[in-house]
């Protein structure tokens, strides 16, 4: 049980291109917040192989980081 908490605990952040996720990579490591680069989960369509993954809890810091400074196709819950 324990483990579907902690995997439902996740968003994913999906890009157009690998280079707009570099690019957020880069804008959540200066903001502090955490993030992992992972491949796109099956389940969900992008035109990009990669994603970051981040706590759910921190959507909106997310959002404002990214906000205005890189474009993105979409954030899912996971």
């Amino acid at each position: 049980m324990a483990k579907d908490k902690q995997a439902n605990s996740y968003s994913v952040v999906l890009f157009h291109s690998t280079s707009g996720a570099l690019m957020a990579e880069k804008l959540l490591k200066k903001e502090g917040i955490a993030y992992k680069i992972i491949p796109v989960p099956r389940n969900l369509s992008s035109d990009c192989g990669v994603c970051l993954r981040f706590s759910r809890q921190d959507e909106s810091l997310v959002r404002k980081a990214l906000a205005e400074k890189v474009e993105f196709q979409s954030i899912c819950n996971l």
